[in-house]
């Protein structure tokens, strides 16, 4: 489409906008956009937000493309349509609604709950903020055919979004995610939006299901008398301005925890995020005030969650007693070494049980699962996909937990999305288990890598913002899909797992597998030496994410530093080696 052609379009959408029963603020924000300001008019209306791995998200303002009450609405009327479809034999069909400290998150959250009392739909509203698992545990304790959470997880203030859940507490998978994506569509005006200003409804909830929730996660605790022995670990958690203030201290003293600083300077929750500059617990910027206090207490272990409590990231002492922040697949390795090795000393292990990763995930995850003779499910990157599995083998096995690397991880079965709730208290339980062998963390880690062998892995996120961006992107898997590399870093490429065409590509025998998981944008390259690299757009930002894992044997504790130098080298050359431009 020519750019002229795109222009009109957009004015044309623009327009419909402005003429429809929209709120003045909205219909000057539109003027001016039409009047003023042609790129952020096309970037507004050039298209229809769509659900990605997560649901709908977007920069806020007024448009299409953009997070508001009308997008927010529709998406909503499109949703309850569908529900009454899907349900028509249940009396009254339920929702659950949460939301989190971001800008307007309550005020969506509140119109979408408006829009399901209008359509006869049942809403249990949480009184206030709360992380993104509880809603999910909501959904199991009310028995609701679906919920919803507003939020961004950890993306920059300008951002918020709308995860949509289903009946079993996970986020909507195929094929409900596109037939709702369906039914939204045929909402081509705002006046197709039942709104209901008298709440009819509508049940407001908080304190009671925070209670239950606690007492659930309470008992996946495996080590009492350990915490009790080490009841003053020295805790620093930040909540970065976000939900987890609500639950997440509360969670660490039901464990038995008893010396937990918070850091004050982000205990209030703020959408603006005023001490960072992104809410994203991956950033060590994120984290650089919790660093600050827990230097100044000496702490054992510092936590921080995300603005909808759904990802933990931590830091803990190396060798040199200075803190460090440790990835997620480090921490993902160090909780499922934890929670399985305790299910065999607590003779929990009956030869039925499993834990799930997702295929960017580290691999020695899997190596500590075989070790014990668990089984290990990898699945496509989303904790849908962890939740679905559960869903899938309730009743035949049982689930010790699982993670992905971009920090999120869930123990038991009662919670059906990433718990960073459920994460820190486990975690300060992990830590715990270390410090009554008279270990650090870290030194639990190295332990780990000696015995399974040291695997490291690196995440690159090139960023394309826009149409433009978009295109480019698409471009870059395209050339990837249909020219792979032959070699990378000068060791044979073996094979090649296309998850969009679901085929293993054998390059050495020329055979061709069936991939048995759902089609995804995502490529994977597995090397003669080991190495493991992965590609995908991301489904919830405009970038392209390379993935990269190496490993290699690890003797000794003394050999960590000249070892993880190695494969910092290694992985670095494989970036060369693929040319990729930031």
């Amino acid at each position: 489409m020519a750019d002229n052609e795109l222009l009109k379009k957009v004015q044309s959408k623009a327009n419909i906008w402005l003429n429809s029963d929209i709120d003045e603020k909205s219909k000057k924000e539109i003027e001016n956009l039409l009047n003023n300001n042609e790129p952020e008019l096309i970037e507004s209306f050039y298209k229809d937000l769509e659900f990605g791995t997560g649901g709908l998200r977007g920069i806020m303002g007024p448009g299409t493309n953009r997070m508001n009450i009308y997008t927010v609405g529709m998406a909503t009327q499109g949703l309850s349509n569908y529900l009454k479809k899907q349900f028509d034999d249940i009396k009254q069909i339920k929702v659950a609604i949460a939301y989190d400290s971001r800008n307007n998150s309550k005020l969506f959250a509140e119109k979408t709950a408006s829009v399901f009392s209008a359509n006869g739909i049942k809403v249990y509203l949480f009184e206030n903020l709360r992380p993104t698992p509880e809603l999910s545990f909501a959904i199991r304790n009310f028995g609701c055919q679906s919920g919803i959470v507003v939020t961004a997880s950890h993306n920059p203030k300008e951002y918020n979004g709308y995860k949509v859940y289903w009946d079993d507490g996970g986020q909507i998978i195929n094929p409900h995610d596109k037939n709702i994506i369906e039914e939204v569509k045929k909402i081509t005006n705002i006046a197709d939006i039942q709104f209901d200003d008298t709440l009819k409804n509508i049940e407001i909830i908080g304190e009671k299901i925070d209670k239950i929730y606690l007492k659930e996660l309470s008992k996946l605790s495996l080590n009492p008398k350990v915490i009790k022995n080490q009841k003053d670990l020295k805790i620093v958690y930040t909540p970065i301005h976000g939900t987890g203030v609500e639950l997440v201290p509360k969670a660490l003293k039901a464990y038995g925890f008893e010396n937990i600083t918070i850091v004050e300077e982000q205990k209030i929750p703020d959408g603006n995020f005023p001490t960072v500059k992104s809410p994203n617990p991956e950033e060590p910027a994120a984290l650089e005030l919790a660093l600050k206090k827990a230097k100044e207490i000496d702490a054992d272990i510092v936590m921080a969650t995300d603005p909808d409590g759904d990802r933990v990231g931590i830091a803990v002492k190396n060798i040199s007693n200075e803190f460090i922040l440790l990835n997620g697949n480090q921490a993902a390795a160090l909780l499922i070494n934890y929670l399985i090795s305790q299910w065999k000393a607590t003779g929990k292990l009956k030869g039925k049980e499993y834990i799930v990763k997702t295929i960017v995930t580290s691999e020695l995850l899997k190596d500590i699962a075989d070790k014990y003779n668990v089984e290990c499910y990898d699945v496509l990157t989303g904790f849908k996909y962890i939740a679905d599995i559960i869903k899938q083998k309730e009743g035949e096995k049982k689930f010790i937990g699982g993670g992905e690397e971009s920090y999120g991880y869930l123990a038991g079965e009662f919670v059906r999305d990433k718990d960073a709730v459920m994460s820190c208290a486990l975690l300060a339980e992990t830590a715990a288990m270390a410090k009554e062998k008279g270990k650090t963390l870290y030194q639990e880690l190295i332990d780990i890598y000696i015995e399974f062998g040291f695997y490291k892995e690196k995440l690159i996120s090139v960023v394309r913002k826009g149409k433009k961006g978009a295109e480019e992107i698409q471009e870059m898997m395209d050339n990837f899909r249909n020219n792979p590399p032959q070699t990378i870093n000068n060791s044979n490429v073996m094979l090649i797992h296309d998850f969009l065409k679901q085929k293993t590509f054998d390059q050495i025998s020329h055979l061709r597998y069936e991939i048995n998981l759902p089609k995804s944008n995502v490529l994977q390259f597995i090397l003669k030496d080991g190495s493991k690299i992965s590609v995908r757009p991301s489904g919830t930002e405009p970038k392209i994410k390379f993935y990269f894992g190496v490993h290699e044997n690890l003797e000794t504790r003394e050999n960590f530093d000249k070892m993880n130098n190695l494969l910092d080298e290694k992985i670095d050359y494989i970036v060369k080696s693929l040319g990729i431009n930031l």
